[in-house]
């Protein structure tokens, strides 16, 4: 009652601001939750049936060309040196055109959400798809729960789409070139992984569901910082002076009686 009380004494937009934040941790409590159920569900069953009629189901178009796209979009994922390379080398570019913040961003976004995959993956213990299944186009080792891949795309090309849509307006055509391919690569890793026998649907599931929660808690973070412009860039020296304002203090009354006169 207090707490409906306070409420009502705040203005409508801070109301709003906080039922928006409550249903923002209900969101994410749900995804958490249905990650978590996933997580122990493919820890105790690690081959599921439908994860091997899916996979079949996508293997059944063996095109020369289907198979090197495929191979082709999960290039940057199964090279980590490149996958290193490309993270460093935008943080690098951000970093000279004075987006501090947003380098900094995608270096702990990228960083931690490799160290948060490789962490499930020793928890769940999830073997990879055997060849006696499916058709292993492209073996890895290691675990497969979650993919890696997937998190690792979503980490990169969720921030660059994000920083899209937030630093530049406009219908520039790099700015268009960057929506298009970060999209590109977000929707297209997960059916590469699949179709290459390297992960099972339900790994993929799992790298969407963790790698979207985990970029929007980083995605807030960069927002509040932002907001309170930490690390923001500068203004142009021509703009910065012609925002500067002569602040006058009251008139004495001397003055007054002098305007009087006068």
């Amino acid at each position: 009652m207090q707490q409906e009380i306070q409420e009502a004494r705040l203005p409508w937009y801070r109301t709003i601001r906080i039922r928006r934040g409550r249903l923002l941790l209900v969101l994410y409590a749900l995804l958490l939750s249905v990650f978590a159920l996933l997580a122990w569900w493919v820890h105790e069953h690690p081959v599921l049936s439908i994860d091997v009629a899916i996979t079949r189901e996508f293997q059944e178009e063996q095109s020369p060309w289907l198979r090197t796209l495929m191979l082709a979009i999960s290039l940057i994922g199964s090279v980590p040196l490149l996958a290193a390379f490309l993270v460093v080398a935008t943080a690098l570019l951000l970093w000279l055109a004075r987006f501090r913040l947003e380098a900094l961003i995608l270096l702990g976004n990228c960083l931690s959400s490799e160290l948060l995959n490789r962490t499930v993956k020793l928890l769940v213990a999830r073997p990879r798809p055997s060849p006696t299944l499916v058709e292993v186009l492209q073996a890895a080792s290691g675990a497969s729960f979650p993919s890696g891949h997937v998190m690792a795309y979503v980490a990169y090309w969720g921030l660059v789409f994000s920083y899209a849509l937030i630093l530049f307006e406009g219908w520039r055509w790099w700015r268009i070139l960057l929506l298009l391919l970060s999209a590109f690569f977000i929707v297209m890793v997960g059916p590469s992984r699949i179709y290459l026998g390297d992960h099972w649907a339900s790994d993929v599931l799992g790298g969407y569901l963790l790698s979207g929660l985990w970029l929007s808690l980083w995605l807030l973070l960069y927002l509040r910082l932002r907001a309170q412009g930490l690390l923001s860039r500068a203004l142009p020296r021509g703009r910065a002076g012609t925002e500067k304002k002569e602040v006058r203090g009251p008139a004495s009354p001397a003055s007054w009686r002098e305007r009087d006169l006068s």
